[in-house]
């Protein structure tokens, strides 16, 4: 059983060596021939190179000075913004403020909390737990967060 697998690996083995012996001699005949075209497409391109800059230099004109035209100066009607009673201003200053409210944080996070801690205790069914404590977590977390924005004005 022994002697036939490794007679198959030392032919692998003379098989890839052979093809690498090949592959070698193969590769250095390449690399003289791209030499010597690689030369060849430097020439041709430096050729290209010194025909497009002397095109440039024949079709290469001097820019023009600018001369300072006399027009007549236009006028500019401003009119100033009207202005806003206080309490209009106020009341879009109480709506502008921007990111989560305290009860989306606090539901967010007695959710999360909610549901870490009802899979936990729920040992037979985890994800029912899951759902149960995320549900009751996130609600009590809401009434807590909204008790807290009332107090900060955000909600009336």
């Amino acid at each position: 059983m022994k002697q036939p697998l490794l007679v198959i690996v030392i032919a692998i083995a003379a098989v890839a060596s052979v093809a690498a012996v090949v592959g070698i001699s193969s590769n250095s005949k390449m690399k003289k021939v791209d030499a010597a075209e690689l030369a060849q497409f430097e020439t041709w391109k430096e050729t290209k190179a010194l025909e497009a800059l002397e095109t440039q230099k024949a079709s290469y004109t001097a820019p023009k000075t600018a001369t300072r035209s006399t027009a007549a100066k236009r006028t500019v009607n401003y009119q100033s913004p009207k202005m806003v009673s206080e309490t209009q201003n106020s009341a879009k200053t109480a709506t502008a403020k921007k990111g989560w409210s305290k009860a989306a944080k606090a539901t967010a996070i007695g959710a999360g909390a909610g549901a870490v801690l009802g899979a936990v205790i729920h040992k037979r069914n985890r994800a029912v737990g899951a759902v149960v404590g995320g549900v009751v977590g996130g609600g009590g977390g809401y009434v807590i967060g909204r008790s807290m924005d009332k107090k900060d004005g955000r909600v009336q």
